[in-house]
């Protein structure tokens, strides 16, 4: 599907930017193979995580079933509009880059929410920023940089998914 994964070392990164919290509610955009997401599911109480790819989608799904990480709950969508009915969420994790923070999803974000995700050009360096949400406003800290691919709006054209 032309998509990339992530280096363990960043997904640790992320995720640790992130703060742990067994009580904590968090959306995934960009499911991909369903690595991240099997880690965020033994950290946190409920996951949420969204993929816009059907194939990616169902491979992980499978991953996921095998391993026994039945906190996690997909859906095929649009990661750039987020998850507006499961909202607020306590963490967003965004596995794409963005020209900027997102607004919809910081929409999304619980008070005293935190969201992590990379910003920048779409071609070239970004940086891992952690979004803190509170009654005040928000507070953005750059962490580390990275290249990601964009987070793209809407679904893809084809999925490489043949008819039965």
């Amino acid at each position: 599907m032309g998509q990339t994964i992530s280096d363990p070392n960043v997904v640790a990164r992320m995720i640790g930017a992130l703060g742990i919290g067994k009580r904590l509610k968090v959306l995934e955009i960009g499911t991909g193979s369903g690595y991240q997401t099997a880690i965020l599911s033994h950290l946190y109480r409920r996951v949420y995580s969204i993929e816009r790819h059907a194939t990616l989608l169902t491979d992980a799904e499978a991953r996921l079933e095998v391993i026994k990480c039945f906190n996690v709950t997909t859906q095929l969508g649009d990661g750039q509009k987020g998850w507006p009915v499961q909202s607020p969420f306590d963490r967003i994790i965004v596995a794409a880059s963005t020209q900027n923070i997102p607004d919809i999803l910081l929409g999304q974000l619980a008070e005293d929410g935190v969201m992590v995700t990379p910003v920048g050009p779409e071609h070239g360096v970004q940086k891992v920023m952690r979004i803190a949400k509170n009654r005040d406003g928000v507070d953005a800290q750059g962490l580390f940089d990275v290249r990601f691919l964009p987070l793209i709006g809407g679904m893809p054209k084809t999925d490489g998914i043949t008819s039965r």
